[in-house]
């Protein structure tokens, strides 16, 4: 197995800028936010811990990109950013994500939670969950799986006419398979870089 690491230096100087703008945003943070980050630094930091490859077919290894430092994300133009009056995430839940709806509903409070976290200074929504019936969305069964598939674009469509007004993004979660086209297998999820919506199984 191959194992993925980064040095402290490979860490300092992918996240580290000169941005005028970066720094600014930097020296706002309280020093419990600037703590966390600095811990960012450490090699062995829980934050951003070696990333084991197991098999040839991982992600990394099968889809190889060019690396991509902070102020270049920072810097993309495609980047969305919040805005005021934006700055809400929605989450759409598309039919139960277990057995029962108590089960789904842990599930989606641990993704709020998760999200809070990640998305620090966001605020993090539920809509009320809604059947996959409701979507009104192309669907098929696949022929290698016999699995229940729904078509990823159409709900990407769906998800923009719920966009409430004040949604930095609206987000659909659902354990039924995706698919992007009738050519393909599946697809993981499905994201729109303009409209800020998208849907992951």
């Amino acid at each position: 197995m191959q194992t993925v690491g980064h040095s402290e230096h490979t860490l300092k100087t992918a996240l580290i800028s000169k941005n005028p703008e970066l720094v600014k945003q930097y020296e706002q943070l309280d020093p419990g936010e600037q703590r966390l980050l600095n811990e960012a630094f450490r090699p062995h930091s829980d934050l951003f811990g070696p990333i084991t490859l197991h098999s040839p077919s991982d992600w990394i290894i099968s889809h190889p990109e060019a690396p991509q430092d902070f102020e270049q994300f920072f810097s993309n133009l495609h980047r969305k950013s919040p805005s005021p009056g934006k700055q809400t995430i929605y989450i759409q839940c598309i039919g139960l994500l277990g057995n029962t709806r108590s089960i789904s509903e842990e599930y989606l409070k641990w993704l709020k939670g998760y999200c809070e976290a990640f998305f620090y200074g966001l605020t993090v929504k539920l809509l009320e969950p809604i059947p996959v019936s409701a979507t009104r969305c192309s669907f098929r069964i696949n022929d290698s799986t016999l699995n229940l598939q729904i078509h990823a674009g159409q709900i990407l469509t769906f998800l923009k006419k719920k966009k409430p007004e004040d949604a930095f993004c609206v987000v659909g979660v659902t354990m039924i398979d995706l698919y992007p086209r009738d050519s393909w297998n599946f697809v993981f999820g499905q994201a729109s870089l303009t409209e800020g919506t998208g849907q992951v199984d």
